[in-house]
């Protein structure tokens, strides 16, 4: 049986992504994606219960901006030897053509987890697996961070393990493109149904916010296109002090 936050994430999730105005209007735009199919095929549990997802379902307009809506509904279903090890897709405009991407994890059962992009069509681009059965990823956020006109992913590696801040820039022809990773940098528990933290931007440009690997304090982390940098904010006092700290606080 899913928790109710768990319940409640799949069913819809505006992904923050911090960038400039979009450049197009397309034809296809995804307004909604939810999880569904449960399935208990992979004996992880890493977010509190035994089920997890075996499809993605996306709900589109095939002609936005037209003057009536053409609504259709497009369901994506990993093999068996995968699933949707999450707790919500996130809907994101990664390249800034006002059709937006969905961002998700997804776990091998012998492989672990990897992040993944895709759209109606199928998958885009996706990291490496991890490697290893039973080990997850958490992520963060999109956005520009060195402000090159690109949008990078963040996310933690092994949240519980590793616990590694890995950064990506993301080209829909090139797909995922590793460029920097730092150690030290946790959002999750065993257990938890929520990620804590994110991507807030205070005026000074767009910042990841987690906690330490010690989870002793919040932590700010920035990236300028060759060095990760991280300030700390104020002691970690529970899921309070990391939403203060996303909303400036």
């Amino acid at each position: 049986m899913l928790s109710g936050a768990r319940r409640g994430a799949a069913v819809l999730a505006l992904w923050l992504a911090v960038s400039g105005p979009a450049t197009a209007t397309p034809p296809n735009v995804i307004l909604e994606a939810r999880y569904g199919e449960p399935t208990t095929r992979y004996a992880h549990g890493v977010l509190g219960d035994a089920v997890e997802w075996g499809a993605l379902e996306l709900i589109v307009d095939q002609c936005a901006g037209c003057p009536t809506r053409m609504i259709r509904k497009f369901t994506i279903r990993l093999p068996d030897t995968r699933v949707f090890e999450d707790i919500a897709p996130r809907i994101v405009d990664l390249d800034g053509d006002e059709s937006p991407e969905v961002i998700v994890v997804e776990s091998d059962l012998s492989k672990g987890a990897r992040l993944a992009v895709y759209y109606e069509g199928g998958l885009i681009a996706a990291t490496p697996f991890i490697g290893r059965a039973n080990r997850w990823l958490a992520p963060v956020g999109a956005a520009d961070f060195d402000a090159d006109g690109v949008k990078e992913l963040a996310y933690i590696d092994r949240p519980h393990l590793a616990k590694t801040l890995r950064i990506w820039a993301f080209d829909r022809n090139k797909g995922l493109t590793h460029l920097a990773d730092r150690p030290g940098l946790s959002n999750h528990r065993i257990g938890w149904d929520y990620i804590i933290g994110g991507i807030r931007d205070c005026g000074a440009g767009p910042e990841m916010i987690t906690a330490d690997a010690g989870w002793k304090n919040v932590v700010a982390t920035r990236f300028n296109g060759e060095d990760v940098t991280s300030t700390v904010l104020g002691p970690f006092d529970g899921r309070k002090s990391v939403t203060q700290a996303m909303a400036c606080e």
